[in-house]
């Protein structure tokens, strides 16, 4: 891939005797939407925080937007937004002055009326945090992560807790996000999650790669697979049966 926008070869990171990544590599086109899918557990989370700076690797390499985030992350700061499984607001603030808050750590925000329009909260403009709903609560987080206009959006696990028709109502928003000019990567443990929103994927589990590929890639490599969810247990109960295809 030419010129990806976020570029890992080799990622490892360890807890003690604990290997949560190993030696994981992949490149994102930009405007992808890029899954990470794996179940919990799977390093998911501990790969992205590497990724954004927001964890020290043990090992490998790793570029975003050909600044590397392990040695000099203050440089993507600006130009990456992270969507955290906890946003960790406080319980009285309401919806307008967190957004308004973070804005100001940034050099060219979003306008936050805008934003708050795009994700379907401006009827909660003066609502506190903490009287919305879960999926209310989702799209602040979403809003959080992209009011400093990102280039990167990283988006961990955003539809967690929510019910089918509010979790579909934020797959529009992370189509939405993709349309407007942002990469994403999209880390989630629903396999119709990543069939439905992703252009391609990596399959993670136990901190390594068992696939990657464009969603329909991964289900024909798999005979008789319907579905990421047939693909996953074909991956994971006999991966000596399982050709896979990289897309990109």
């Amino acid at each position: 891939m030419s010129n990806p926008i976020v570029d890992v070869h080799n990622l490892r990171k360890t807890y003690g005797q604990k290997v949560a990544v190993a030696d994981v590599s992949f490149a994102v086109a930009p405007g992808e939407i890029f899954g990470i899918l794996g179940p919990n557990g799977s390093g998911k989370t501990t790969a992205v925080e590497c990724i954004a700076g927001l964890r020290d690797a043990d090992g490998g390499h790793i570029r975003v937007l050909g600044v590397d985030p392990q040695s000099d992350p203050e440089r993507i700061r600006e130009h990456v937004g992270v969507q955290f499984q906890e946003a960790g607001l406080h319980d009285k603030i309401t919806v307008h002055e967190a957004l308004a808050l973070f804005a100001a750590f940034y050099e060219t925000p979003a306008d936050v009326d805008e934003l708050l329009s795009v994700l379907d909260l401006r009827d909660k403009r003066t609502a506190q945090v903490r009287s919305l709903s879960g999926g209310q609560k989702q799209r602040v987080s979403i809003a959080l992560a992209l009011v400093g206009n990102p280039k990167v959006a990283i988006l961990d696990e955003l539809t967690t807790g929510l019910d089918p028709q509010a979790r579909r109502t934020t797959w529009e928003v992370v189509r939405r996000v993709r349309h407007e000019g942002a990469t994403v990567l999209l880390v989630t443990h629903f396999m119709e999650e990543a069939e439905r929103l992703c252009d391609r994927l990596i399959i993670l589990d136990r901190g390594q790669i068992l696939a990657e590929g464009s969603p329909q890639e991964l289900i024909n490599s798999v005979g008789g697979a319907k579905s990421l969810d047939d693909v996953f247990v074909a991956i994971t109960t006999k991966p000596a049966t399982v050709s896979t295809t990289t897309g990109g």
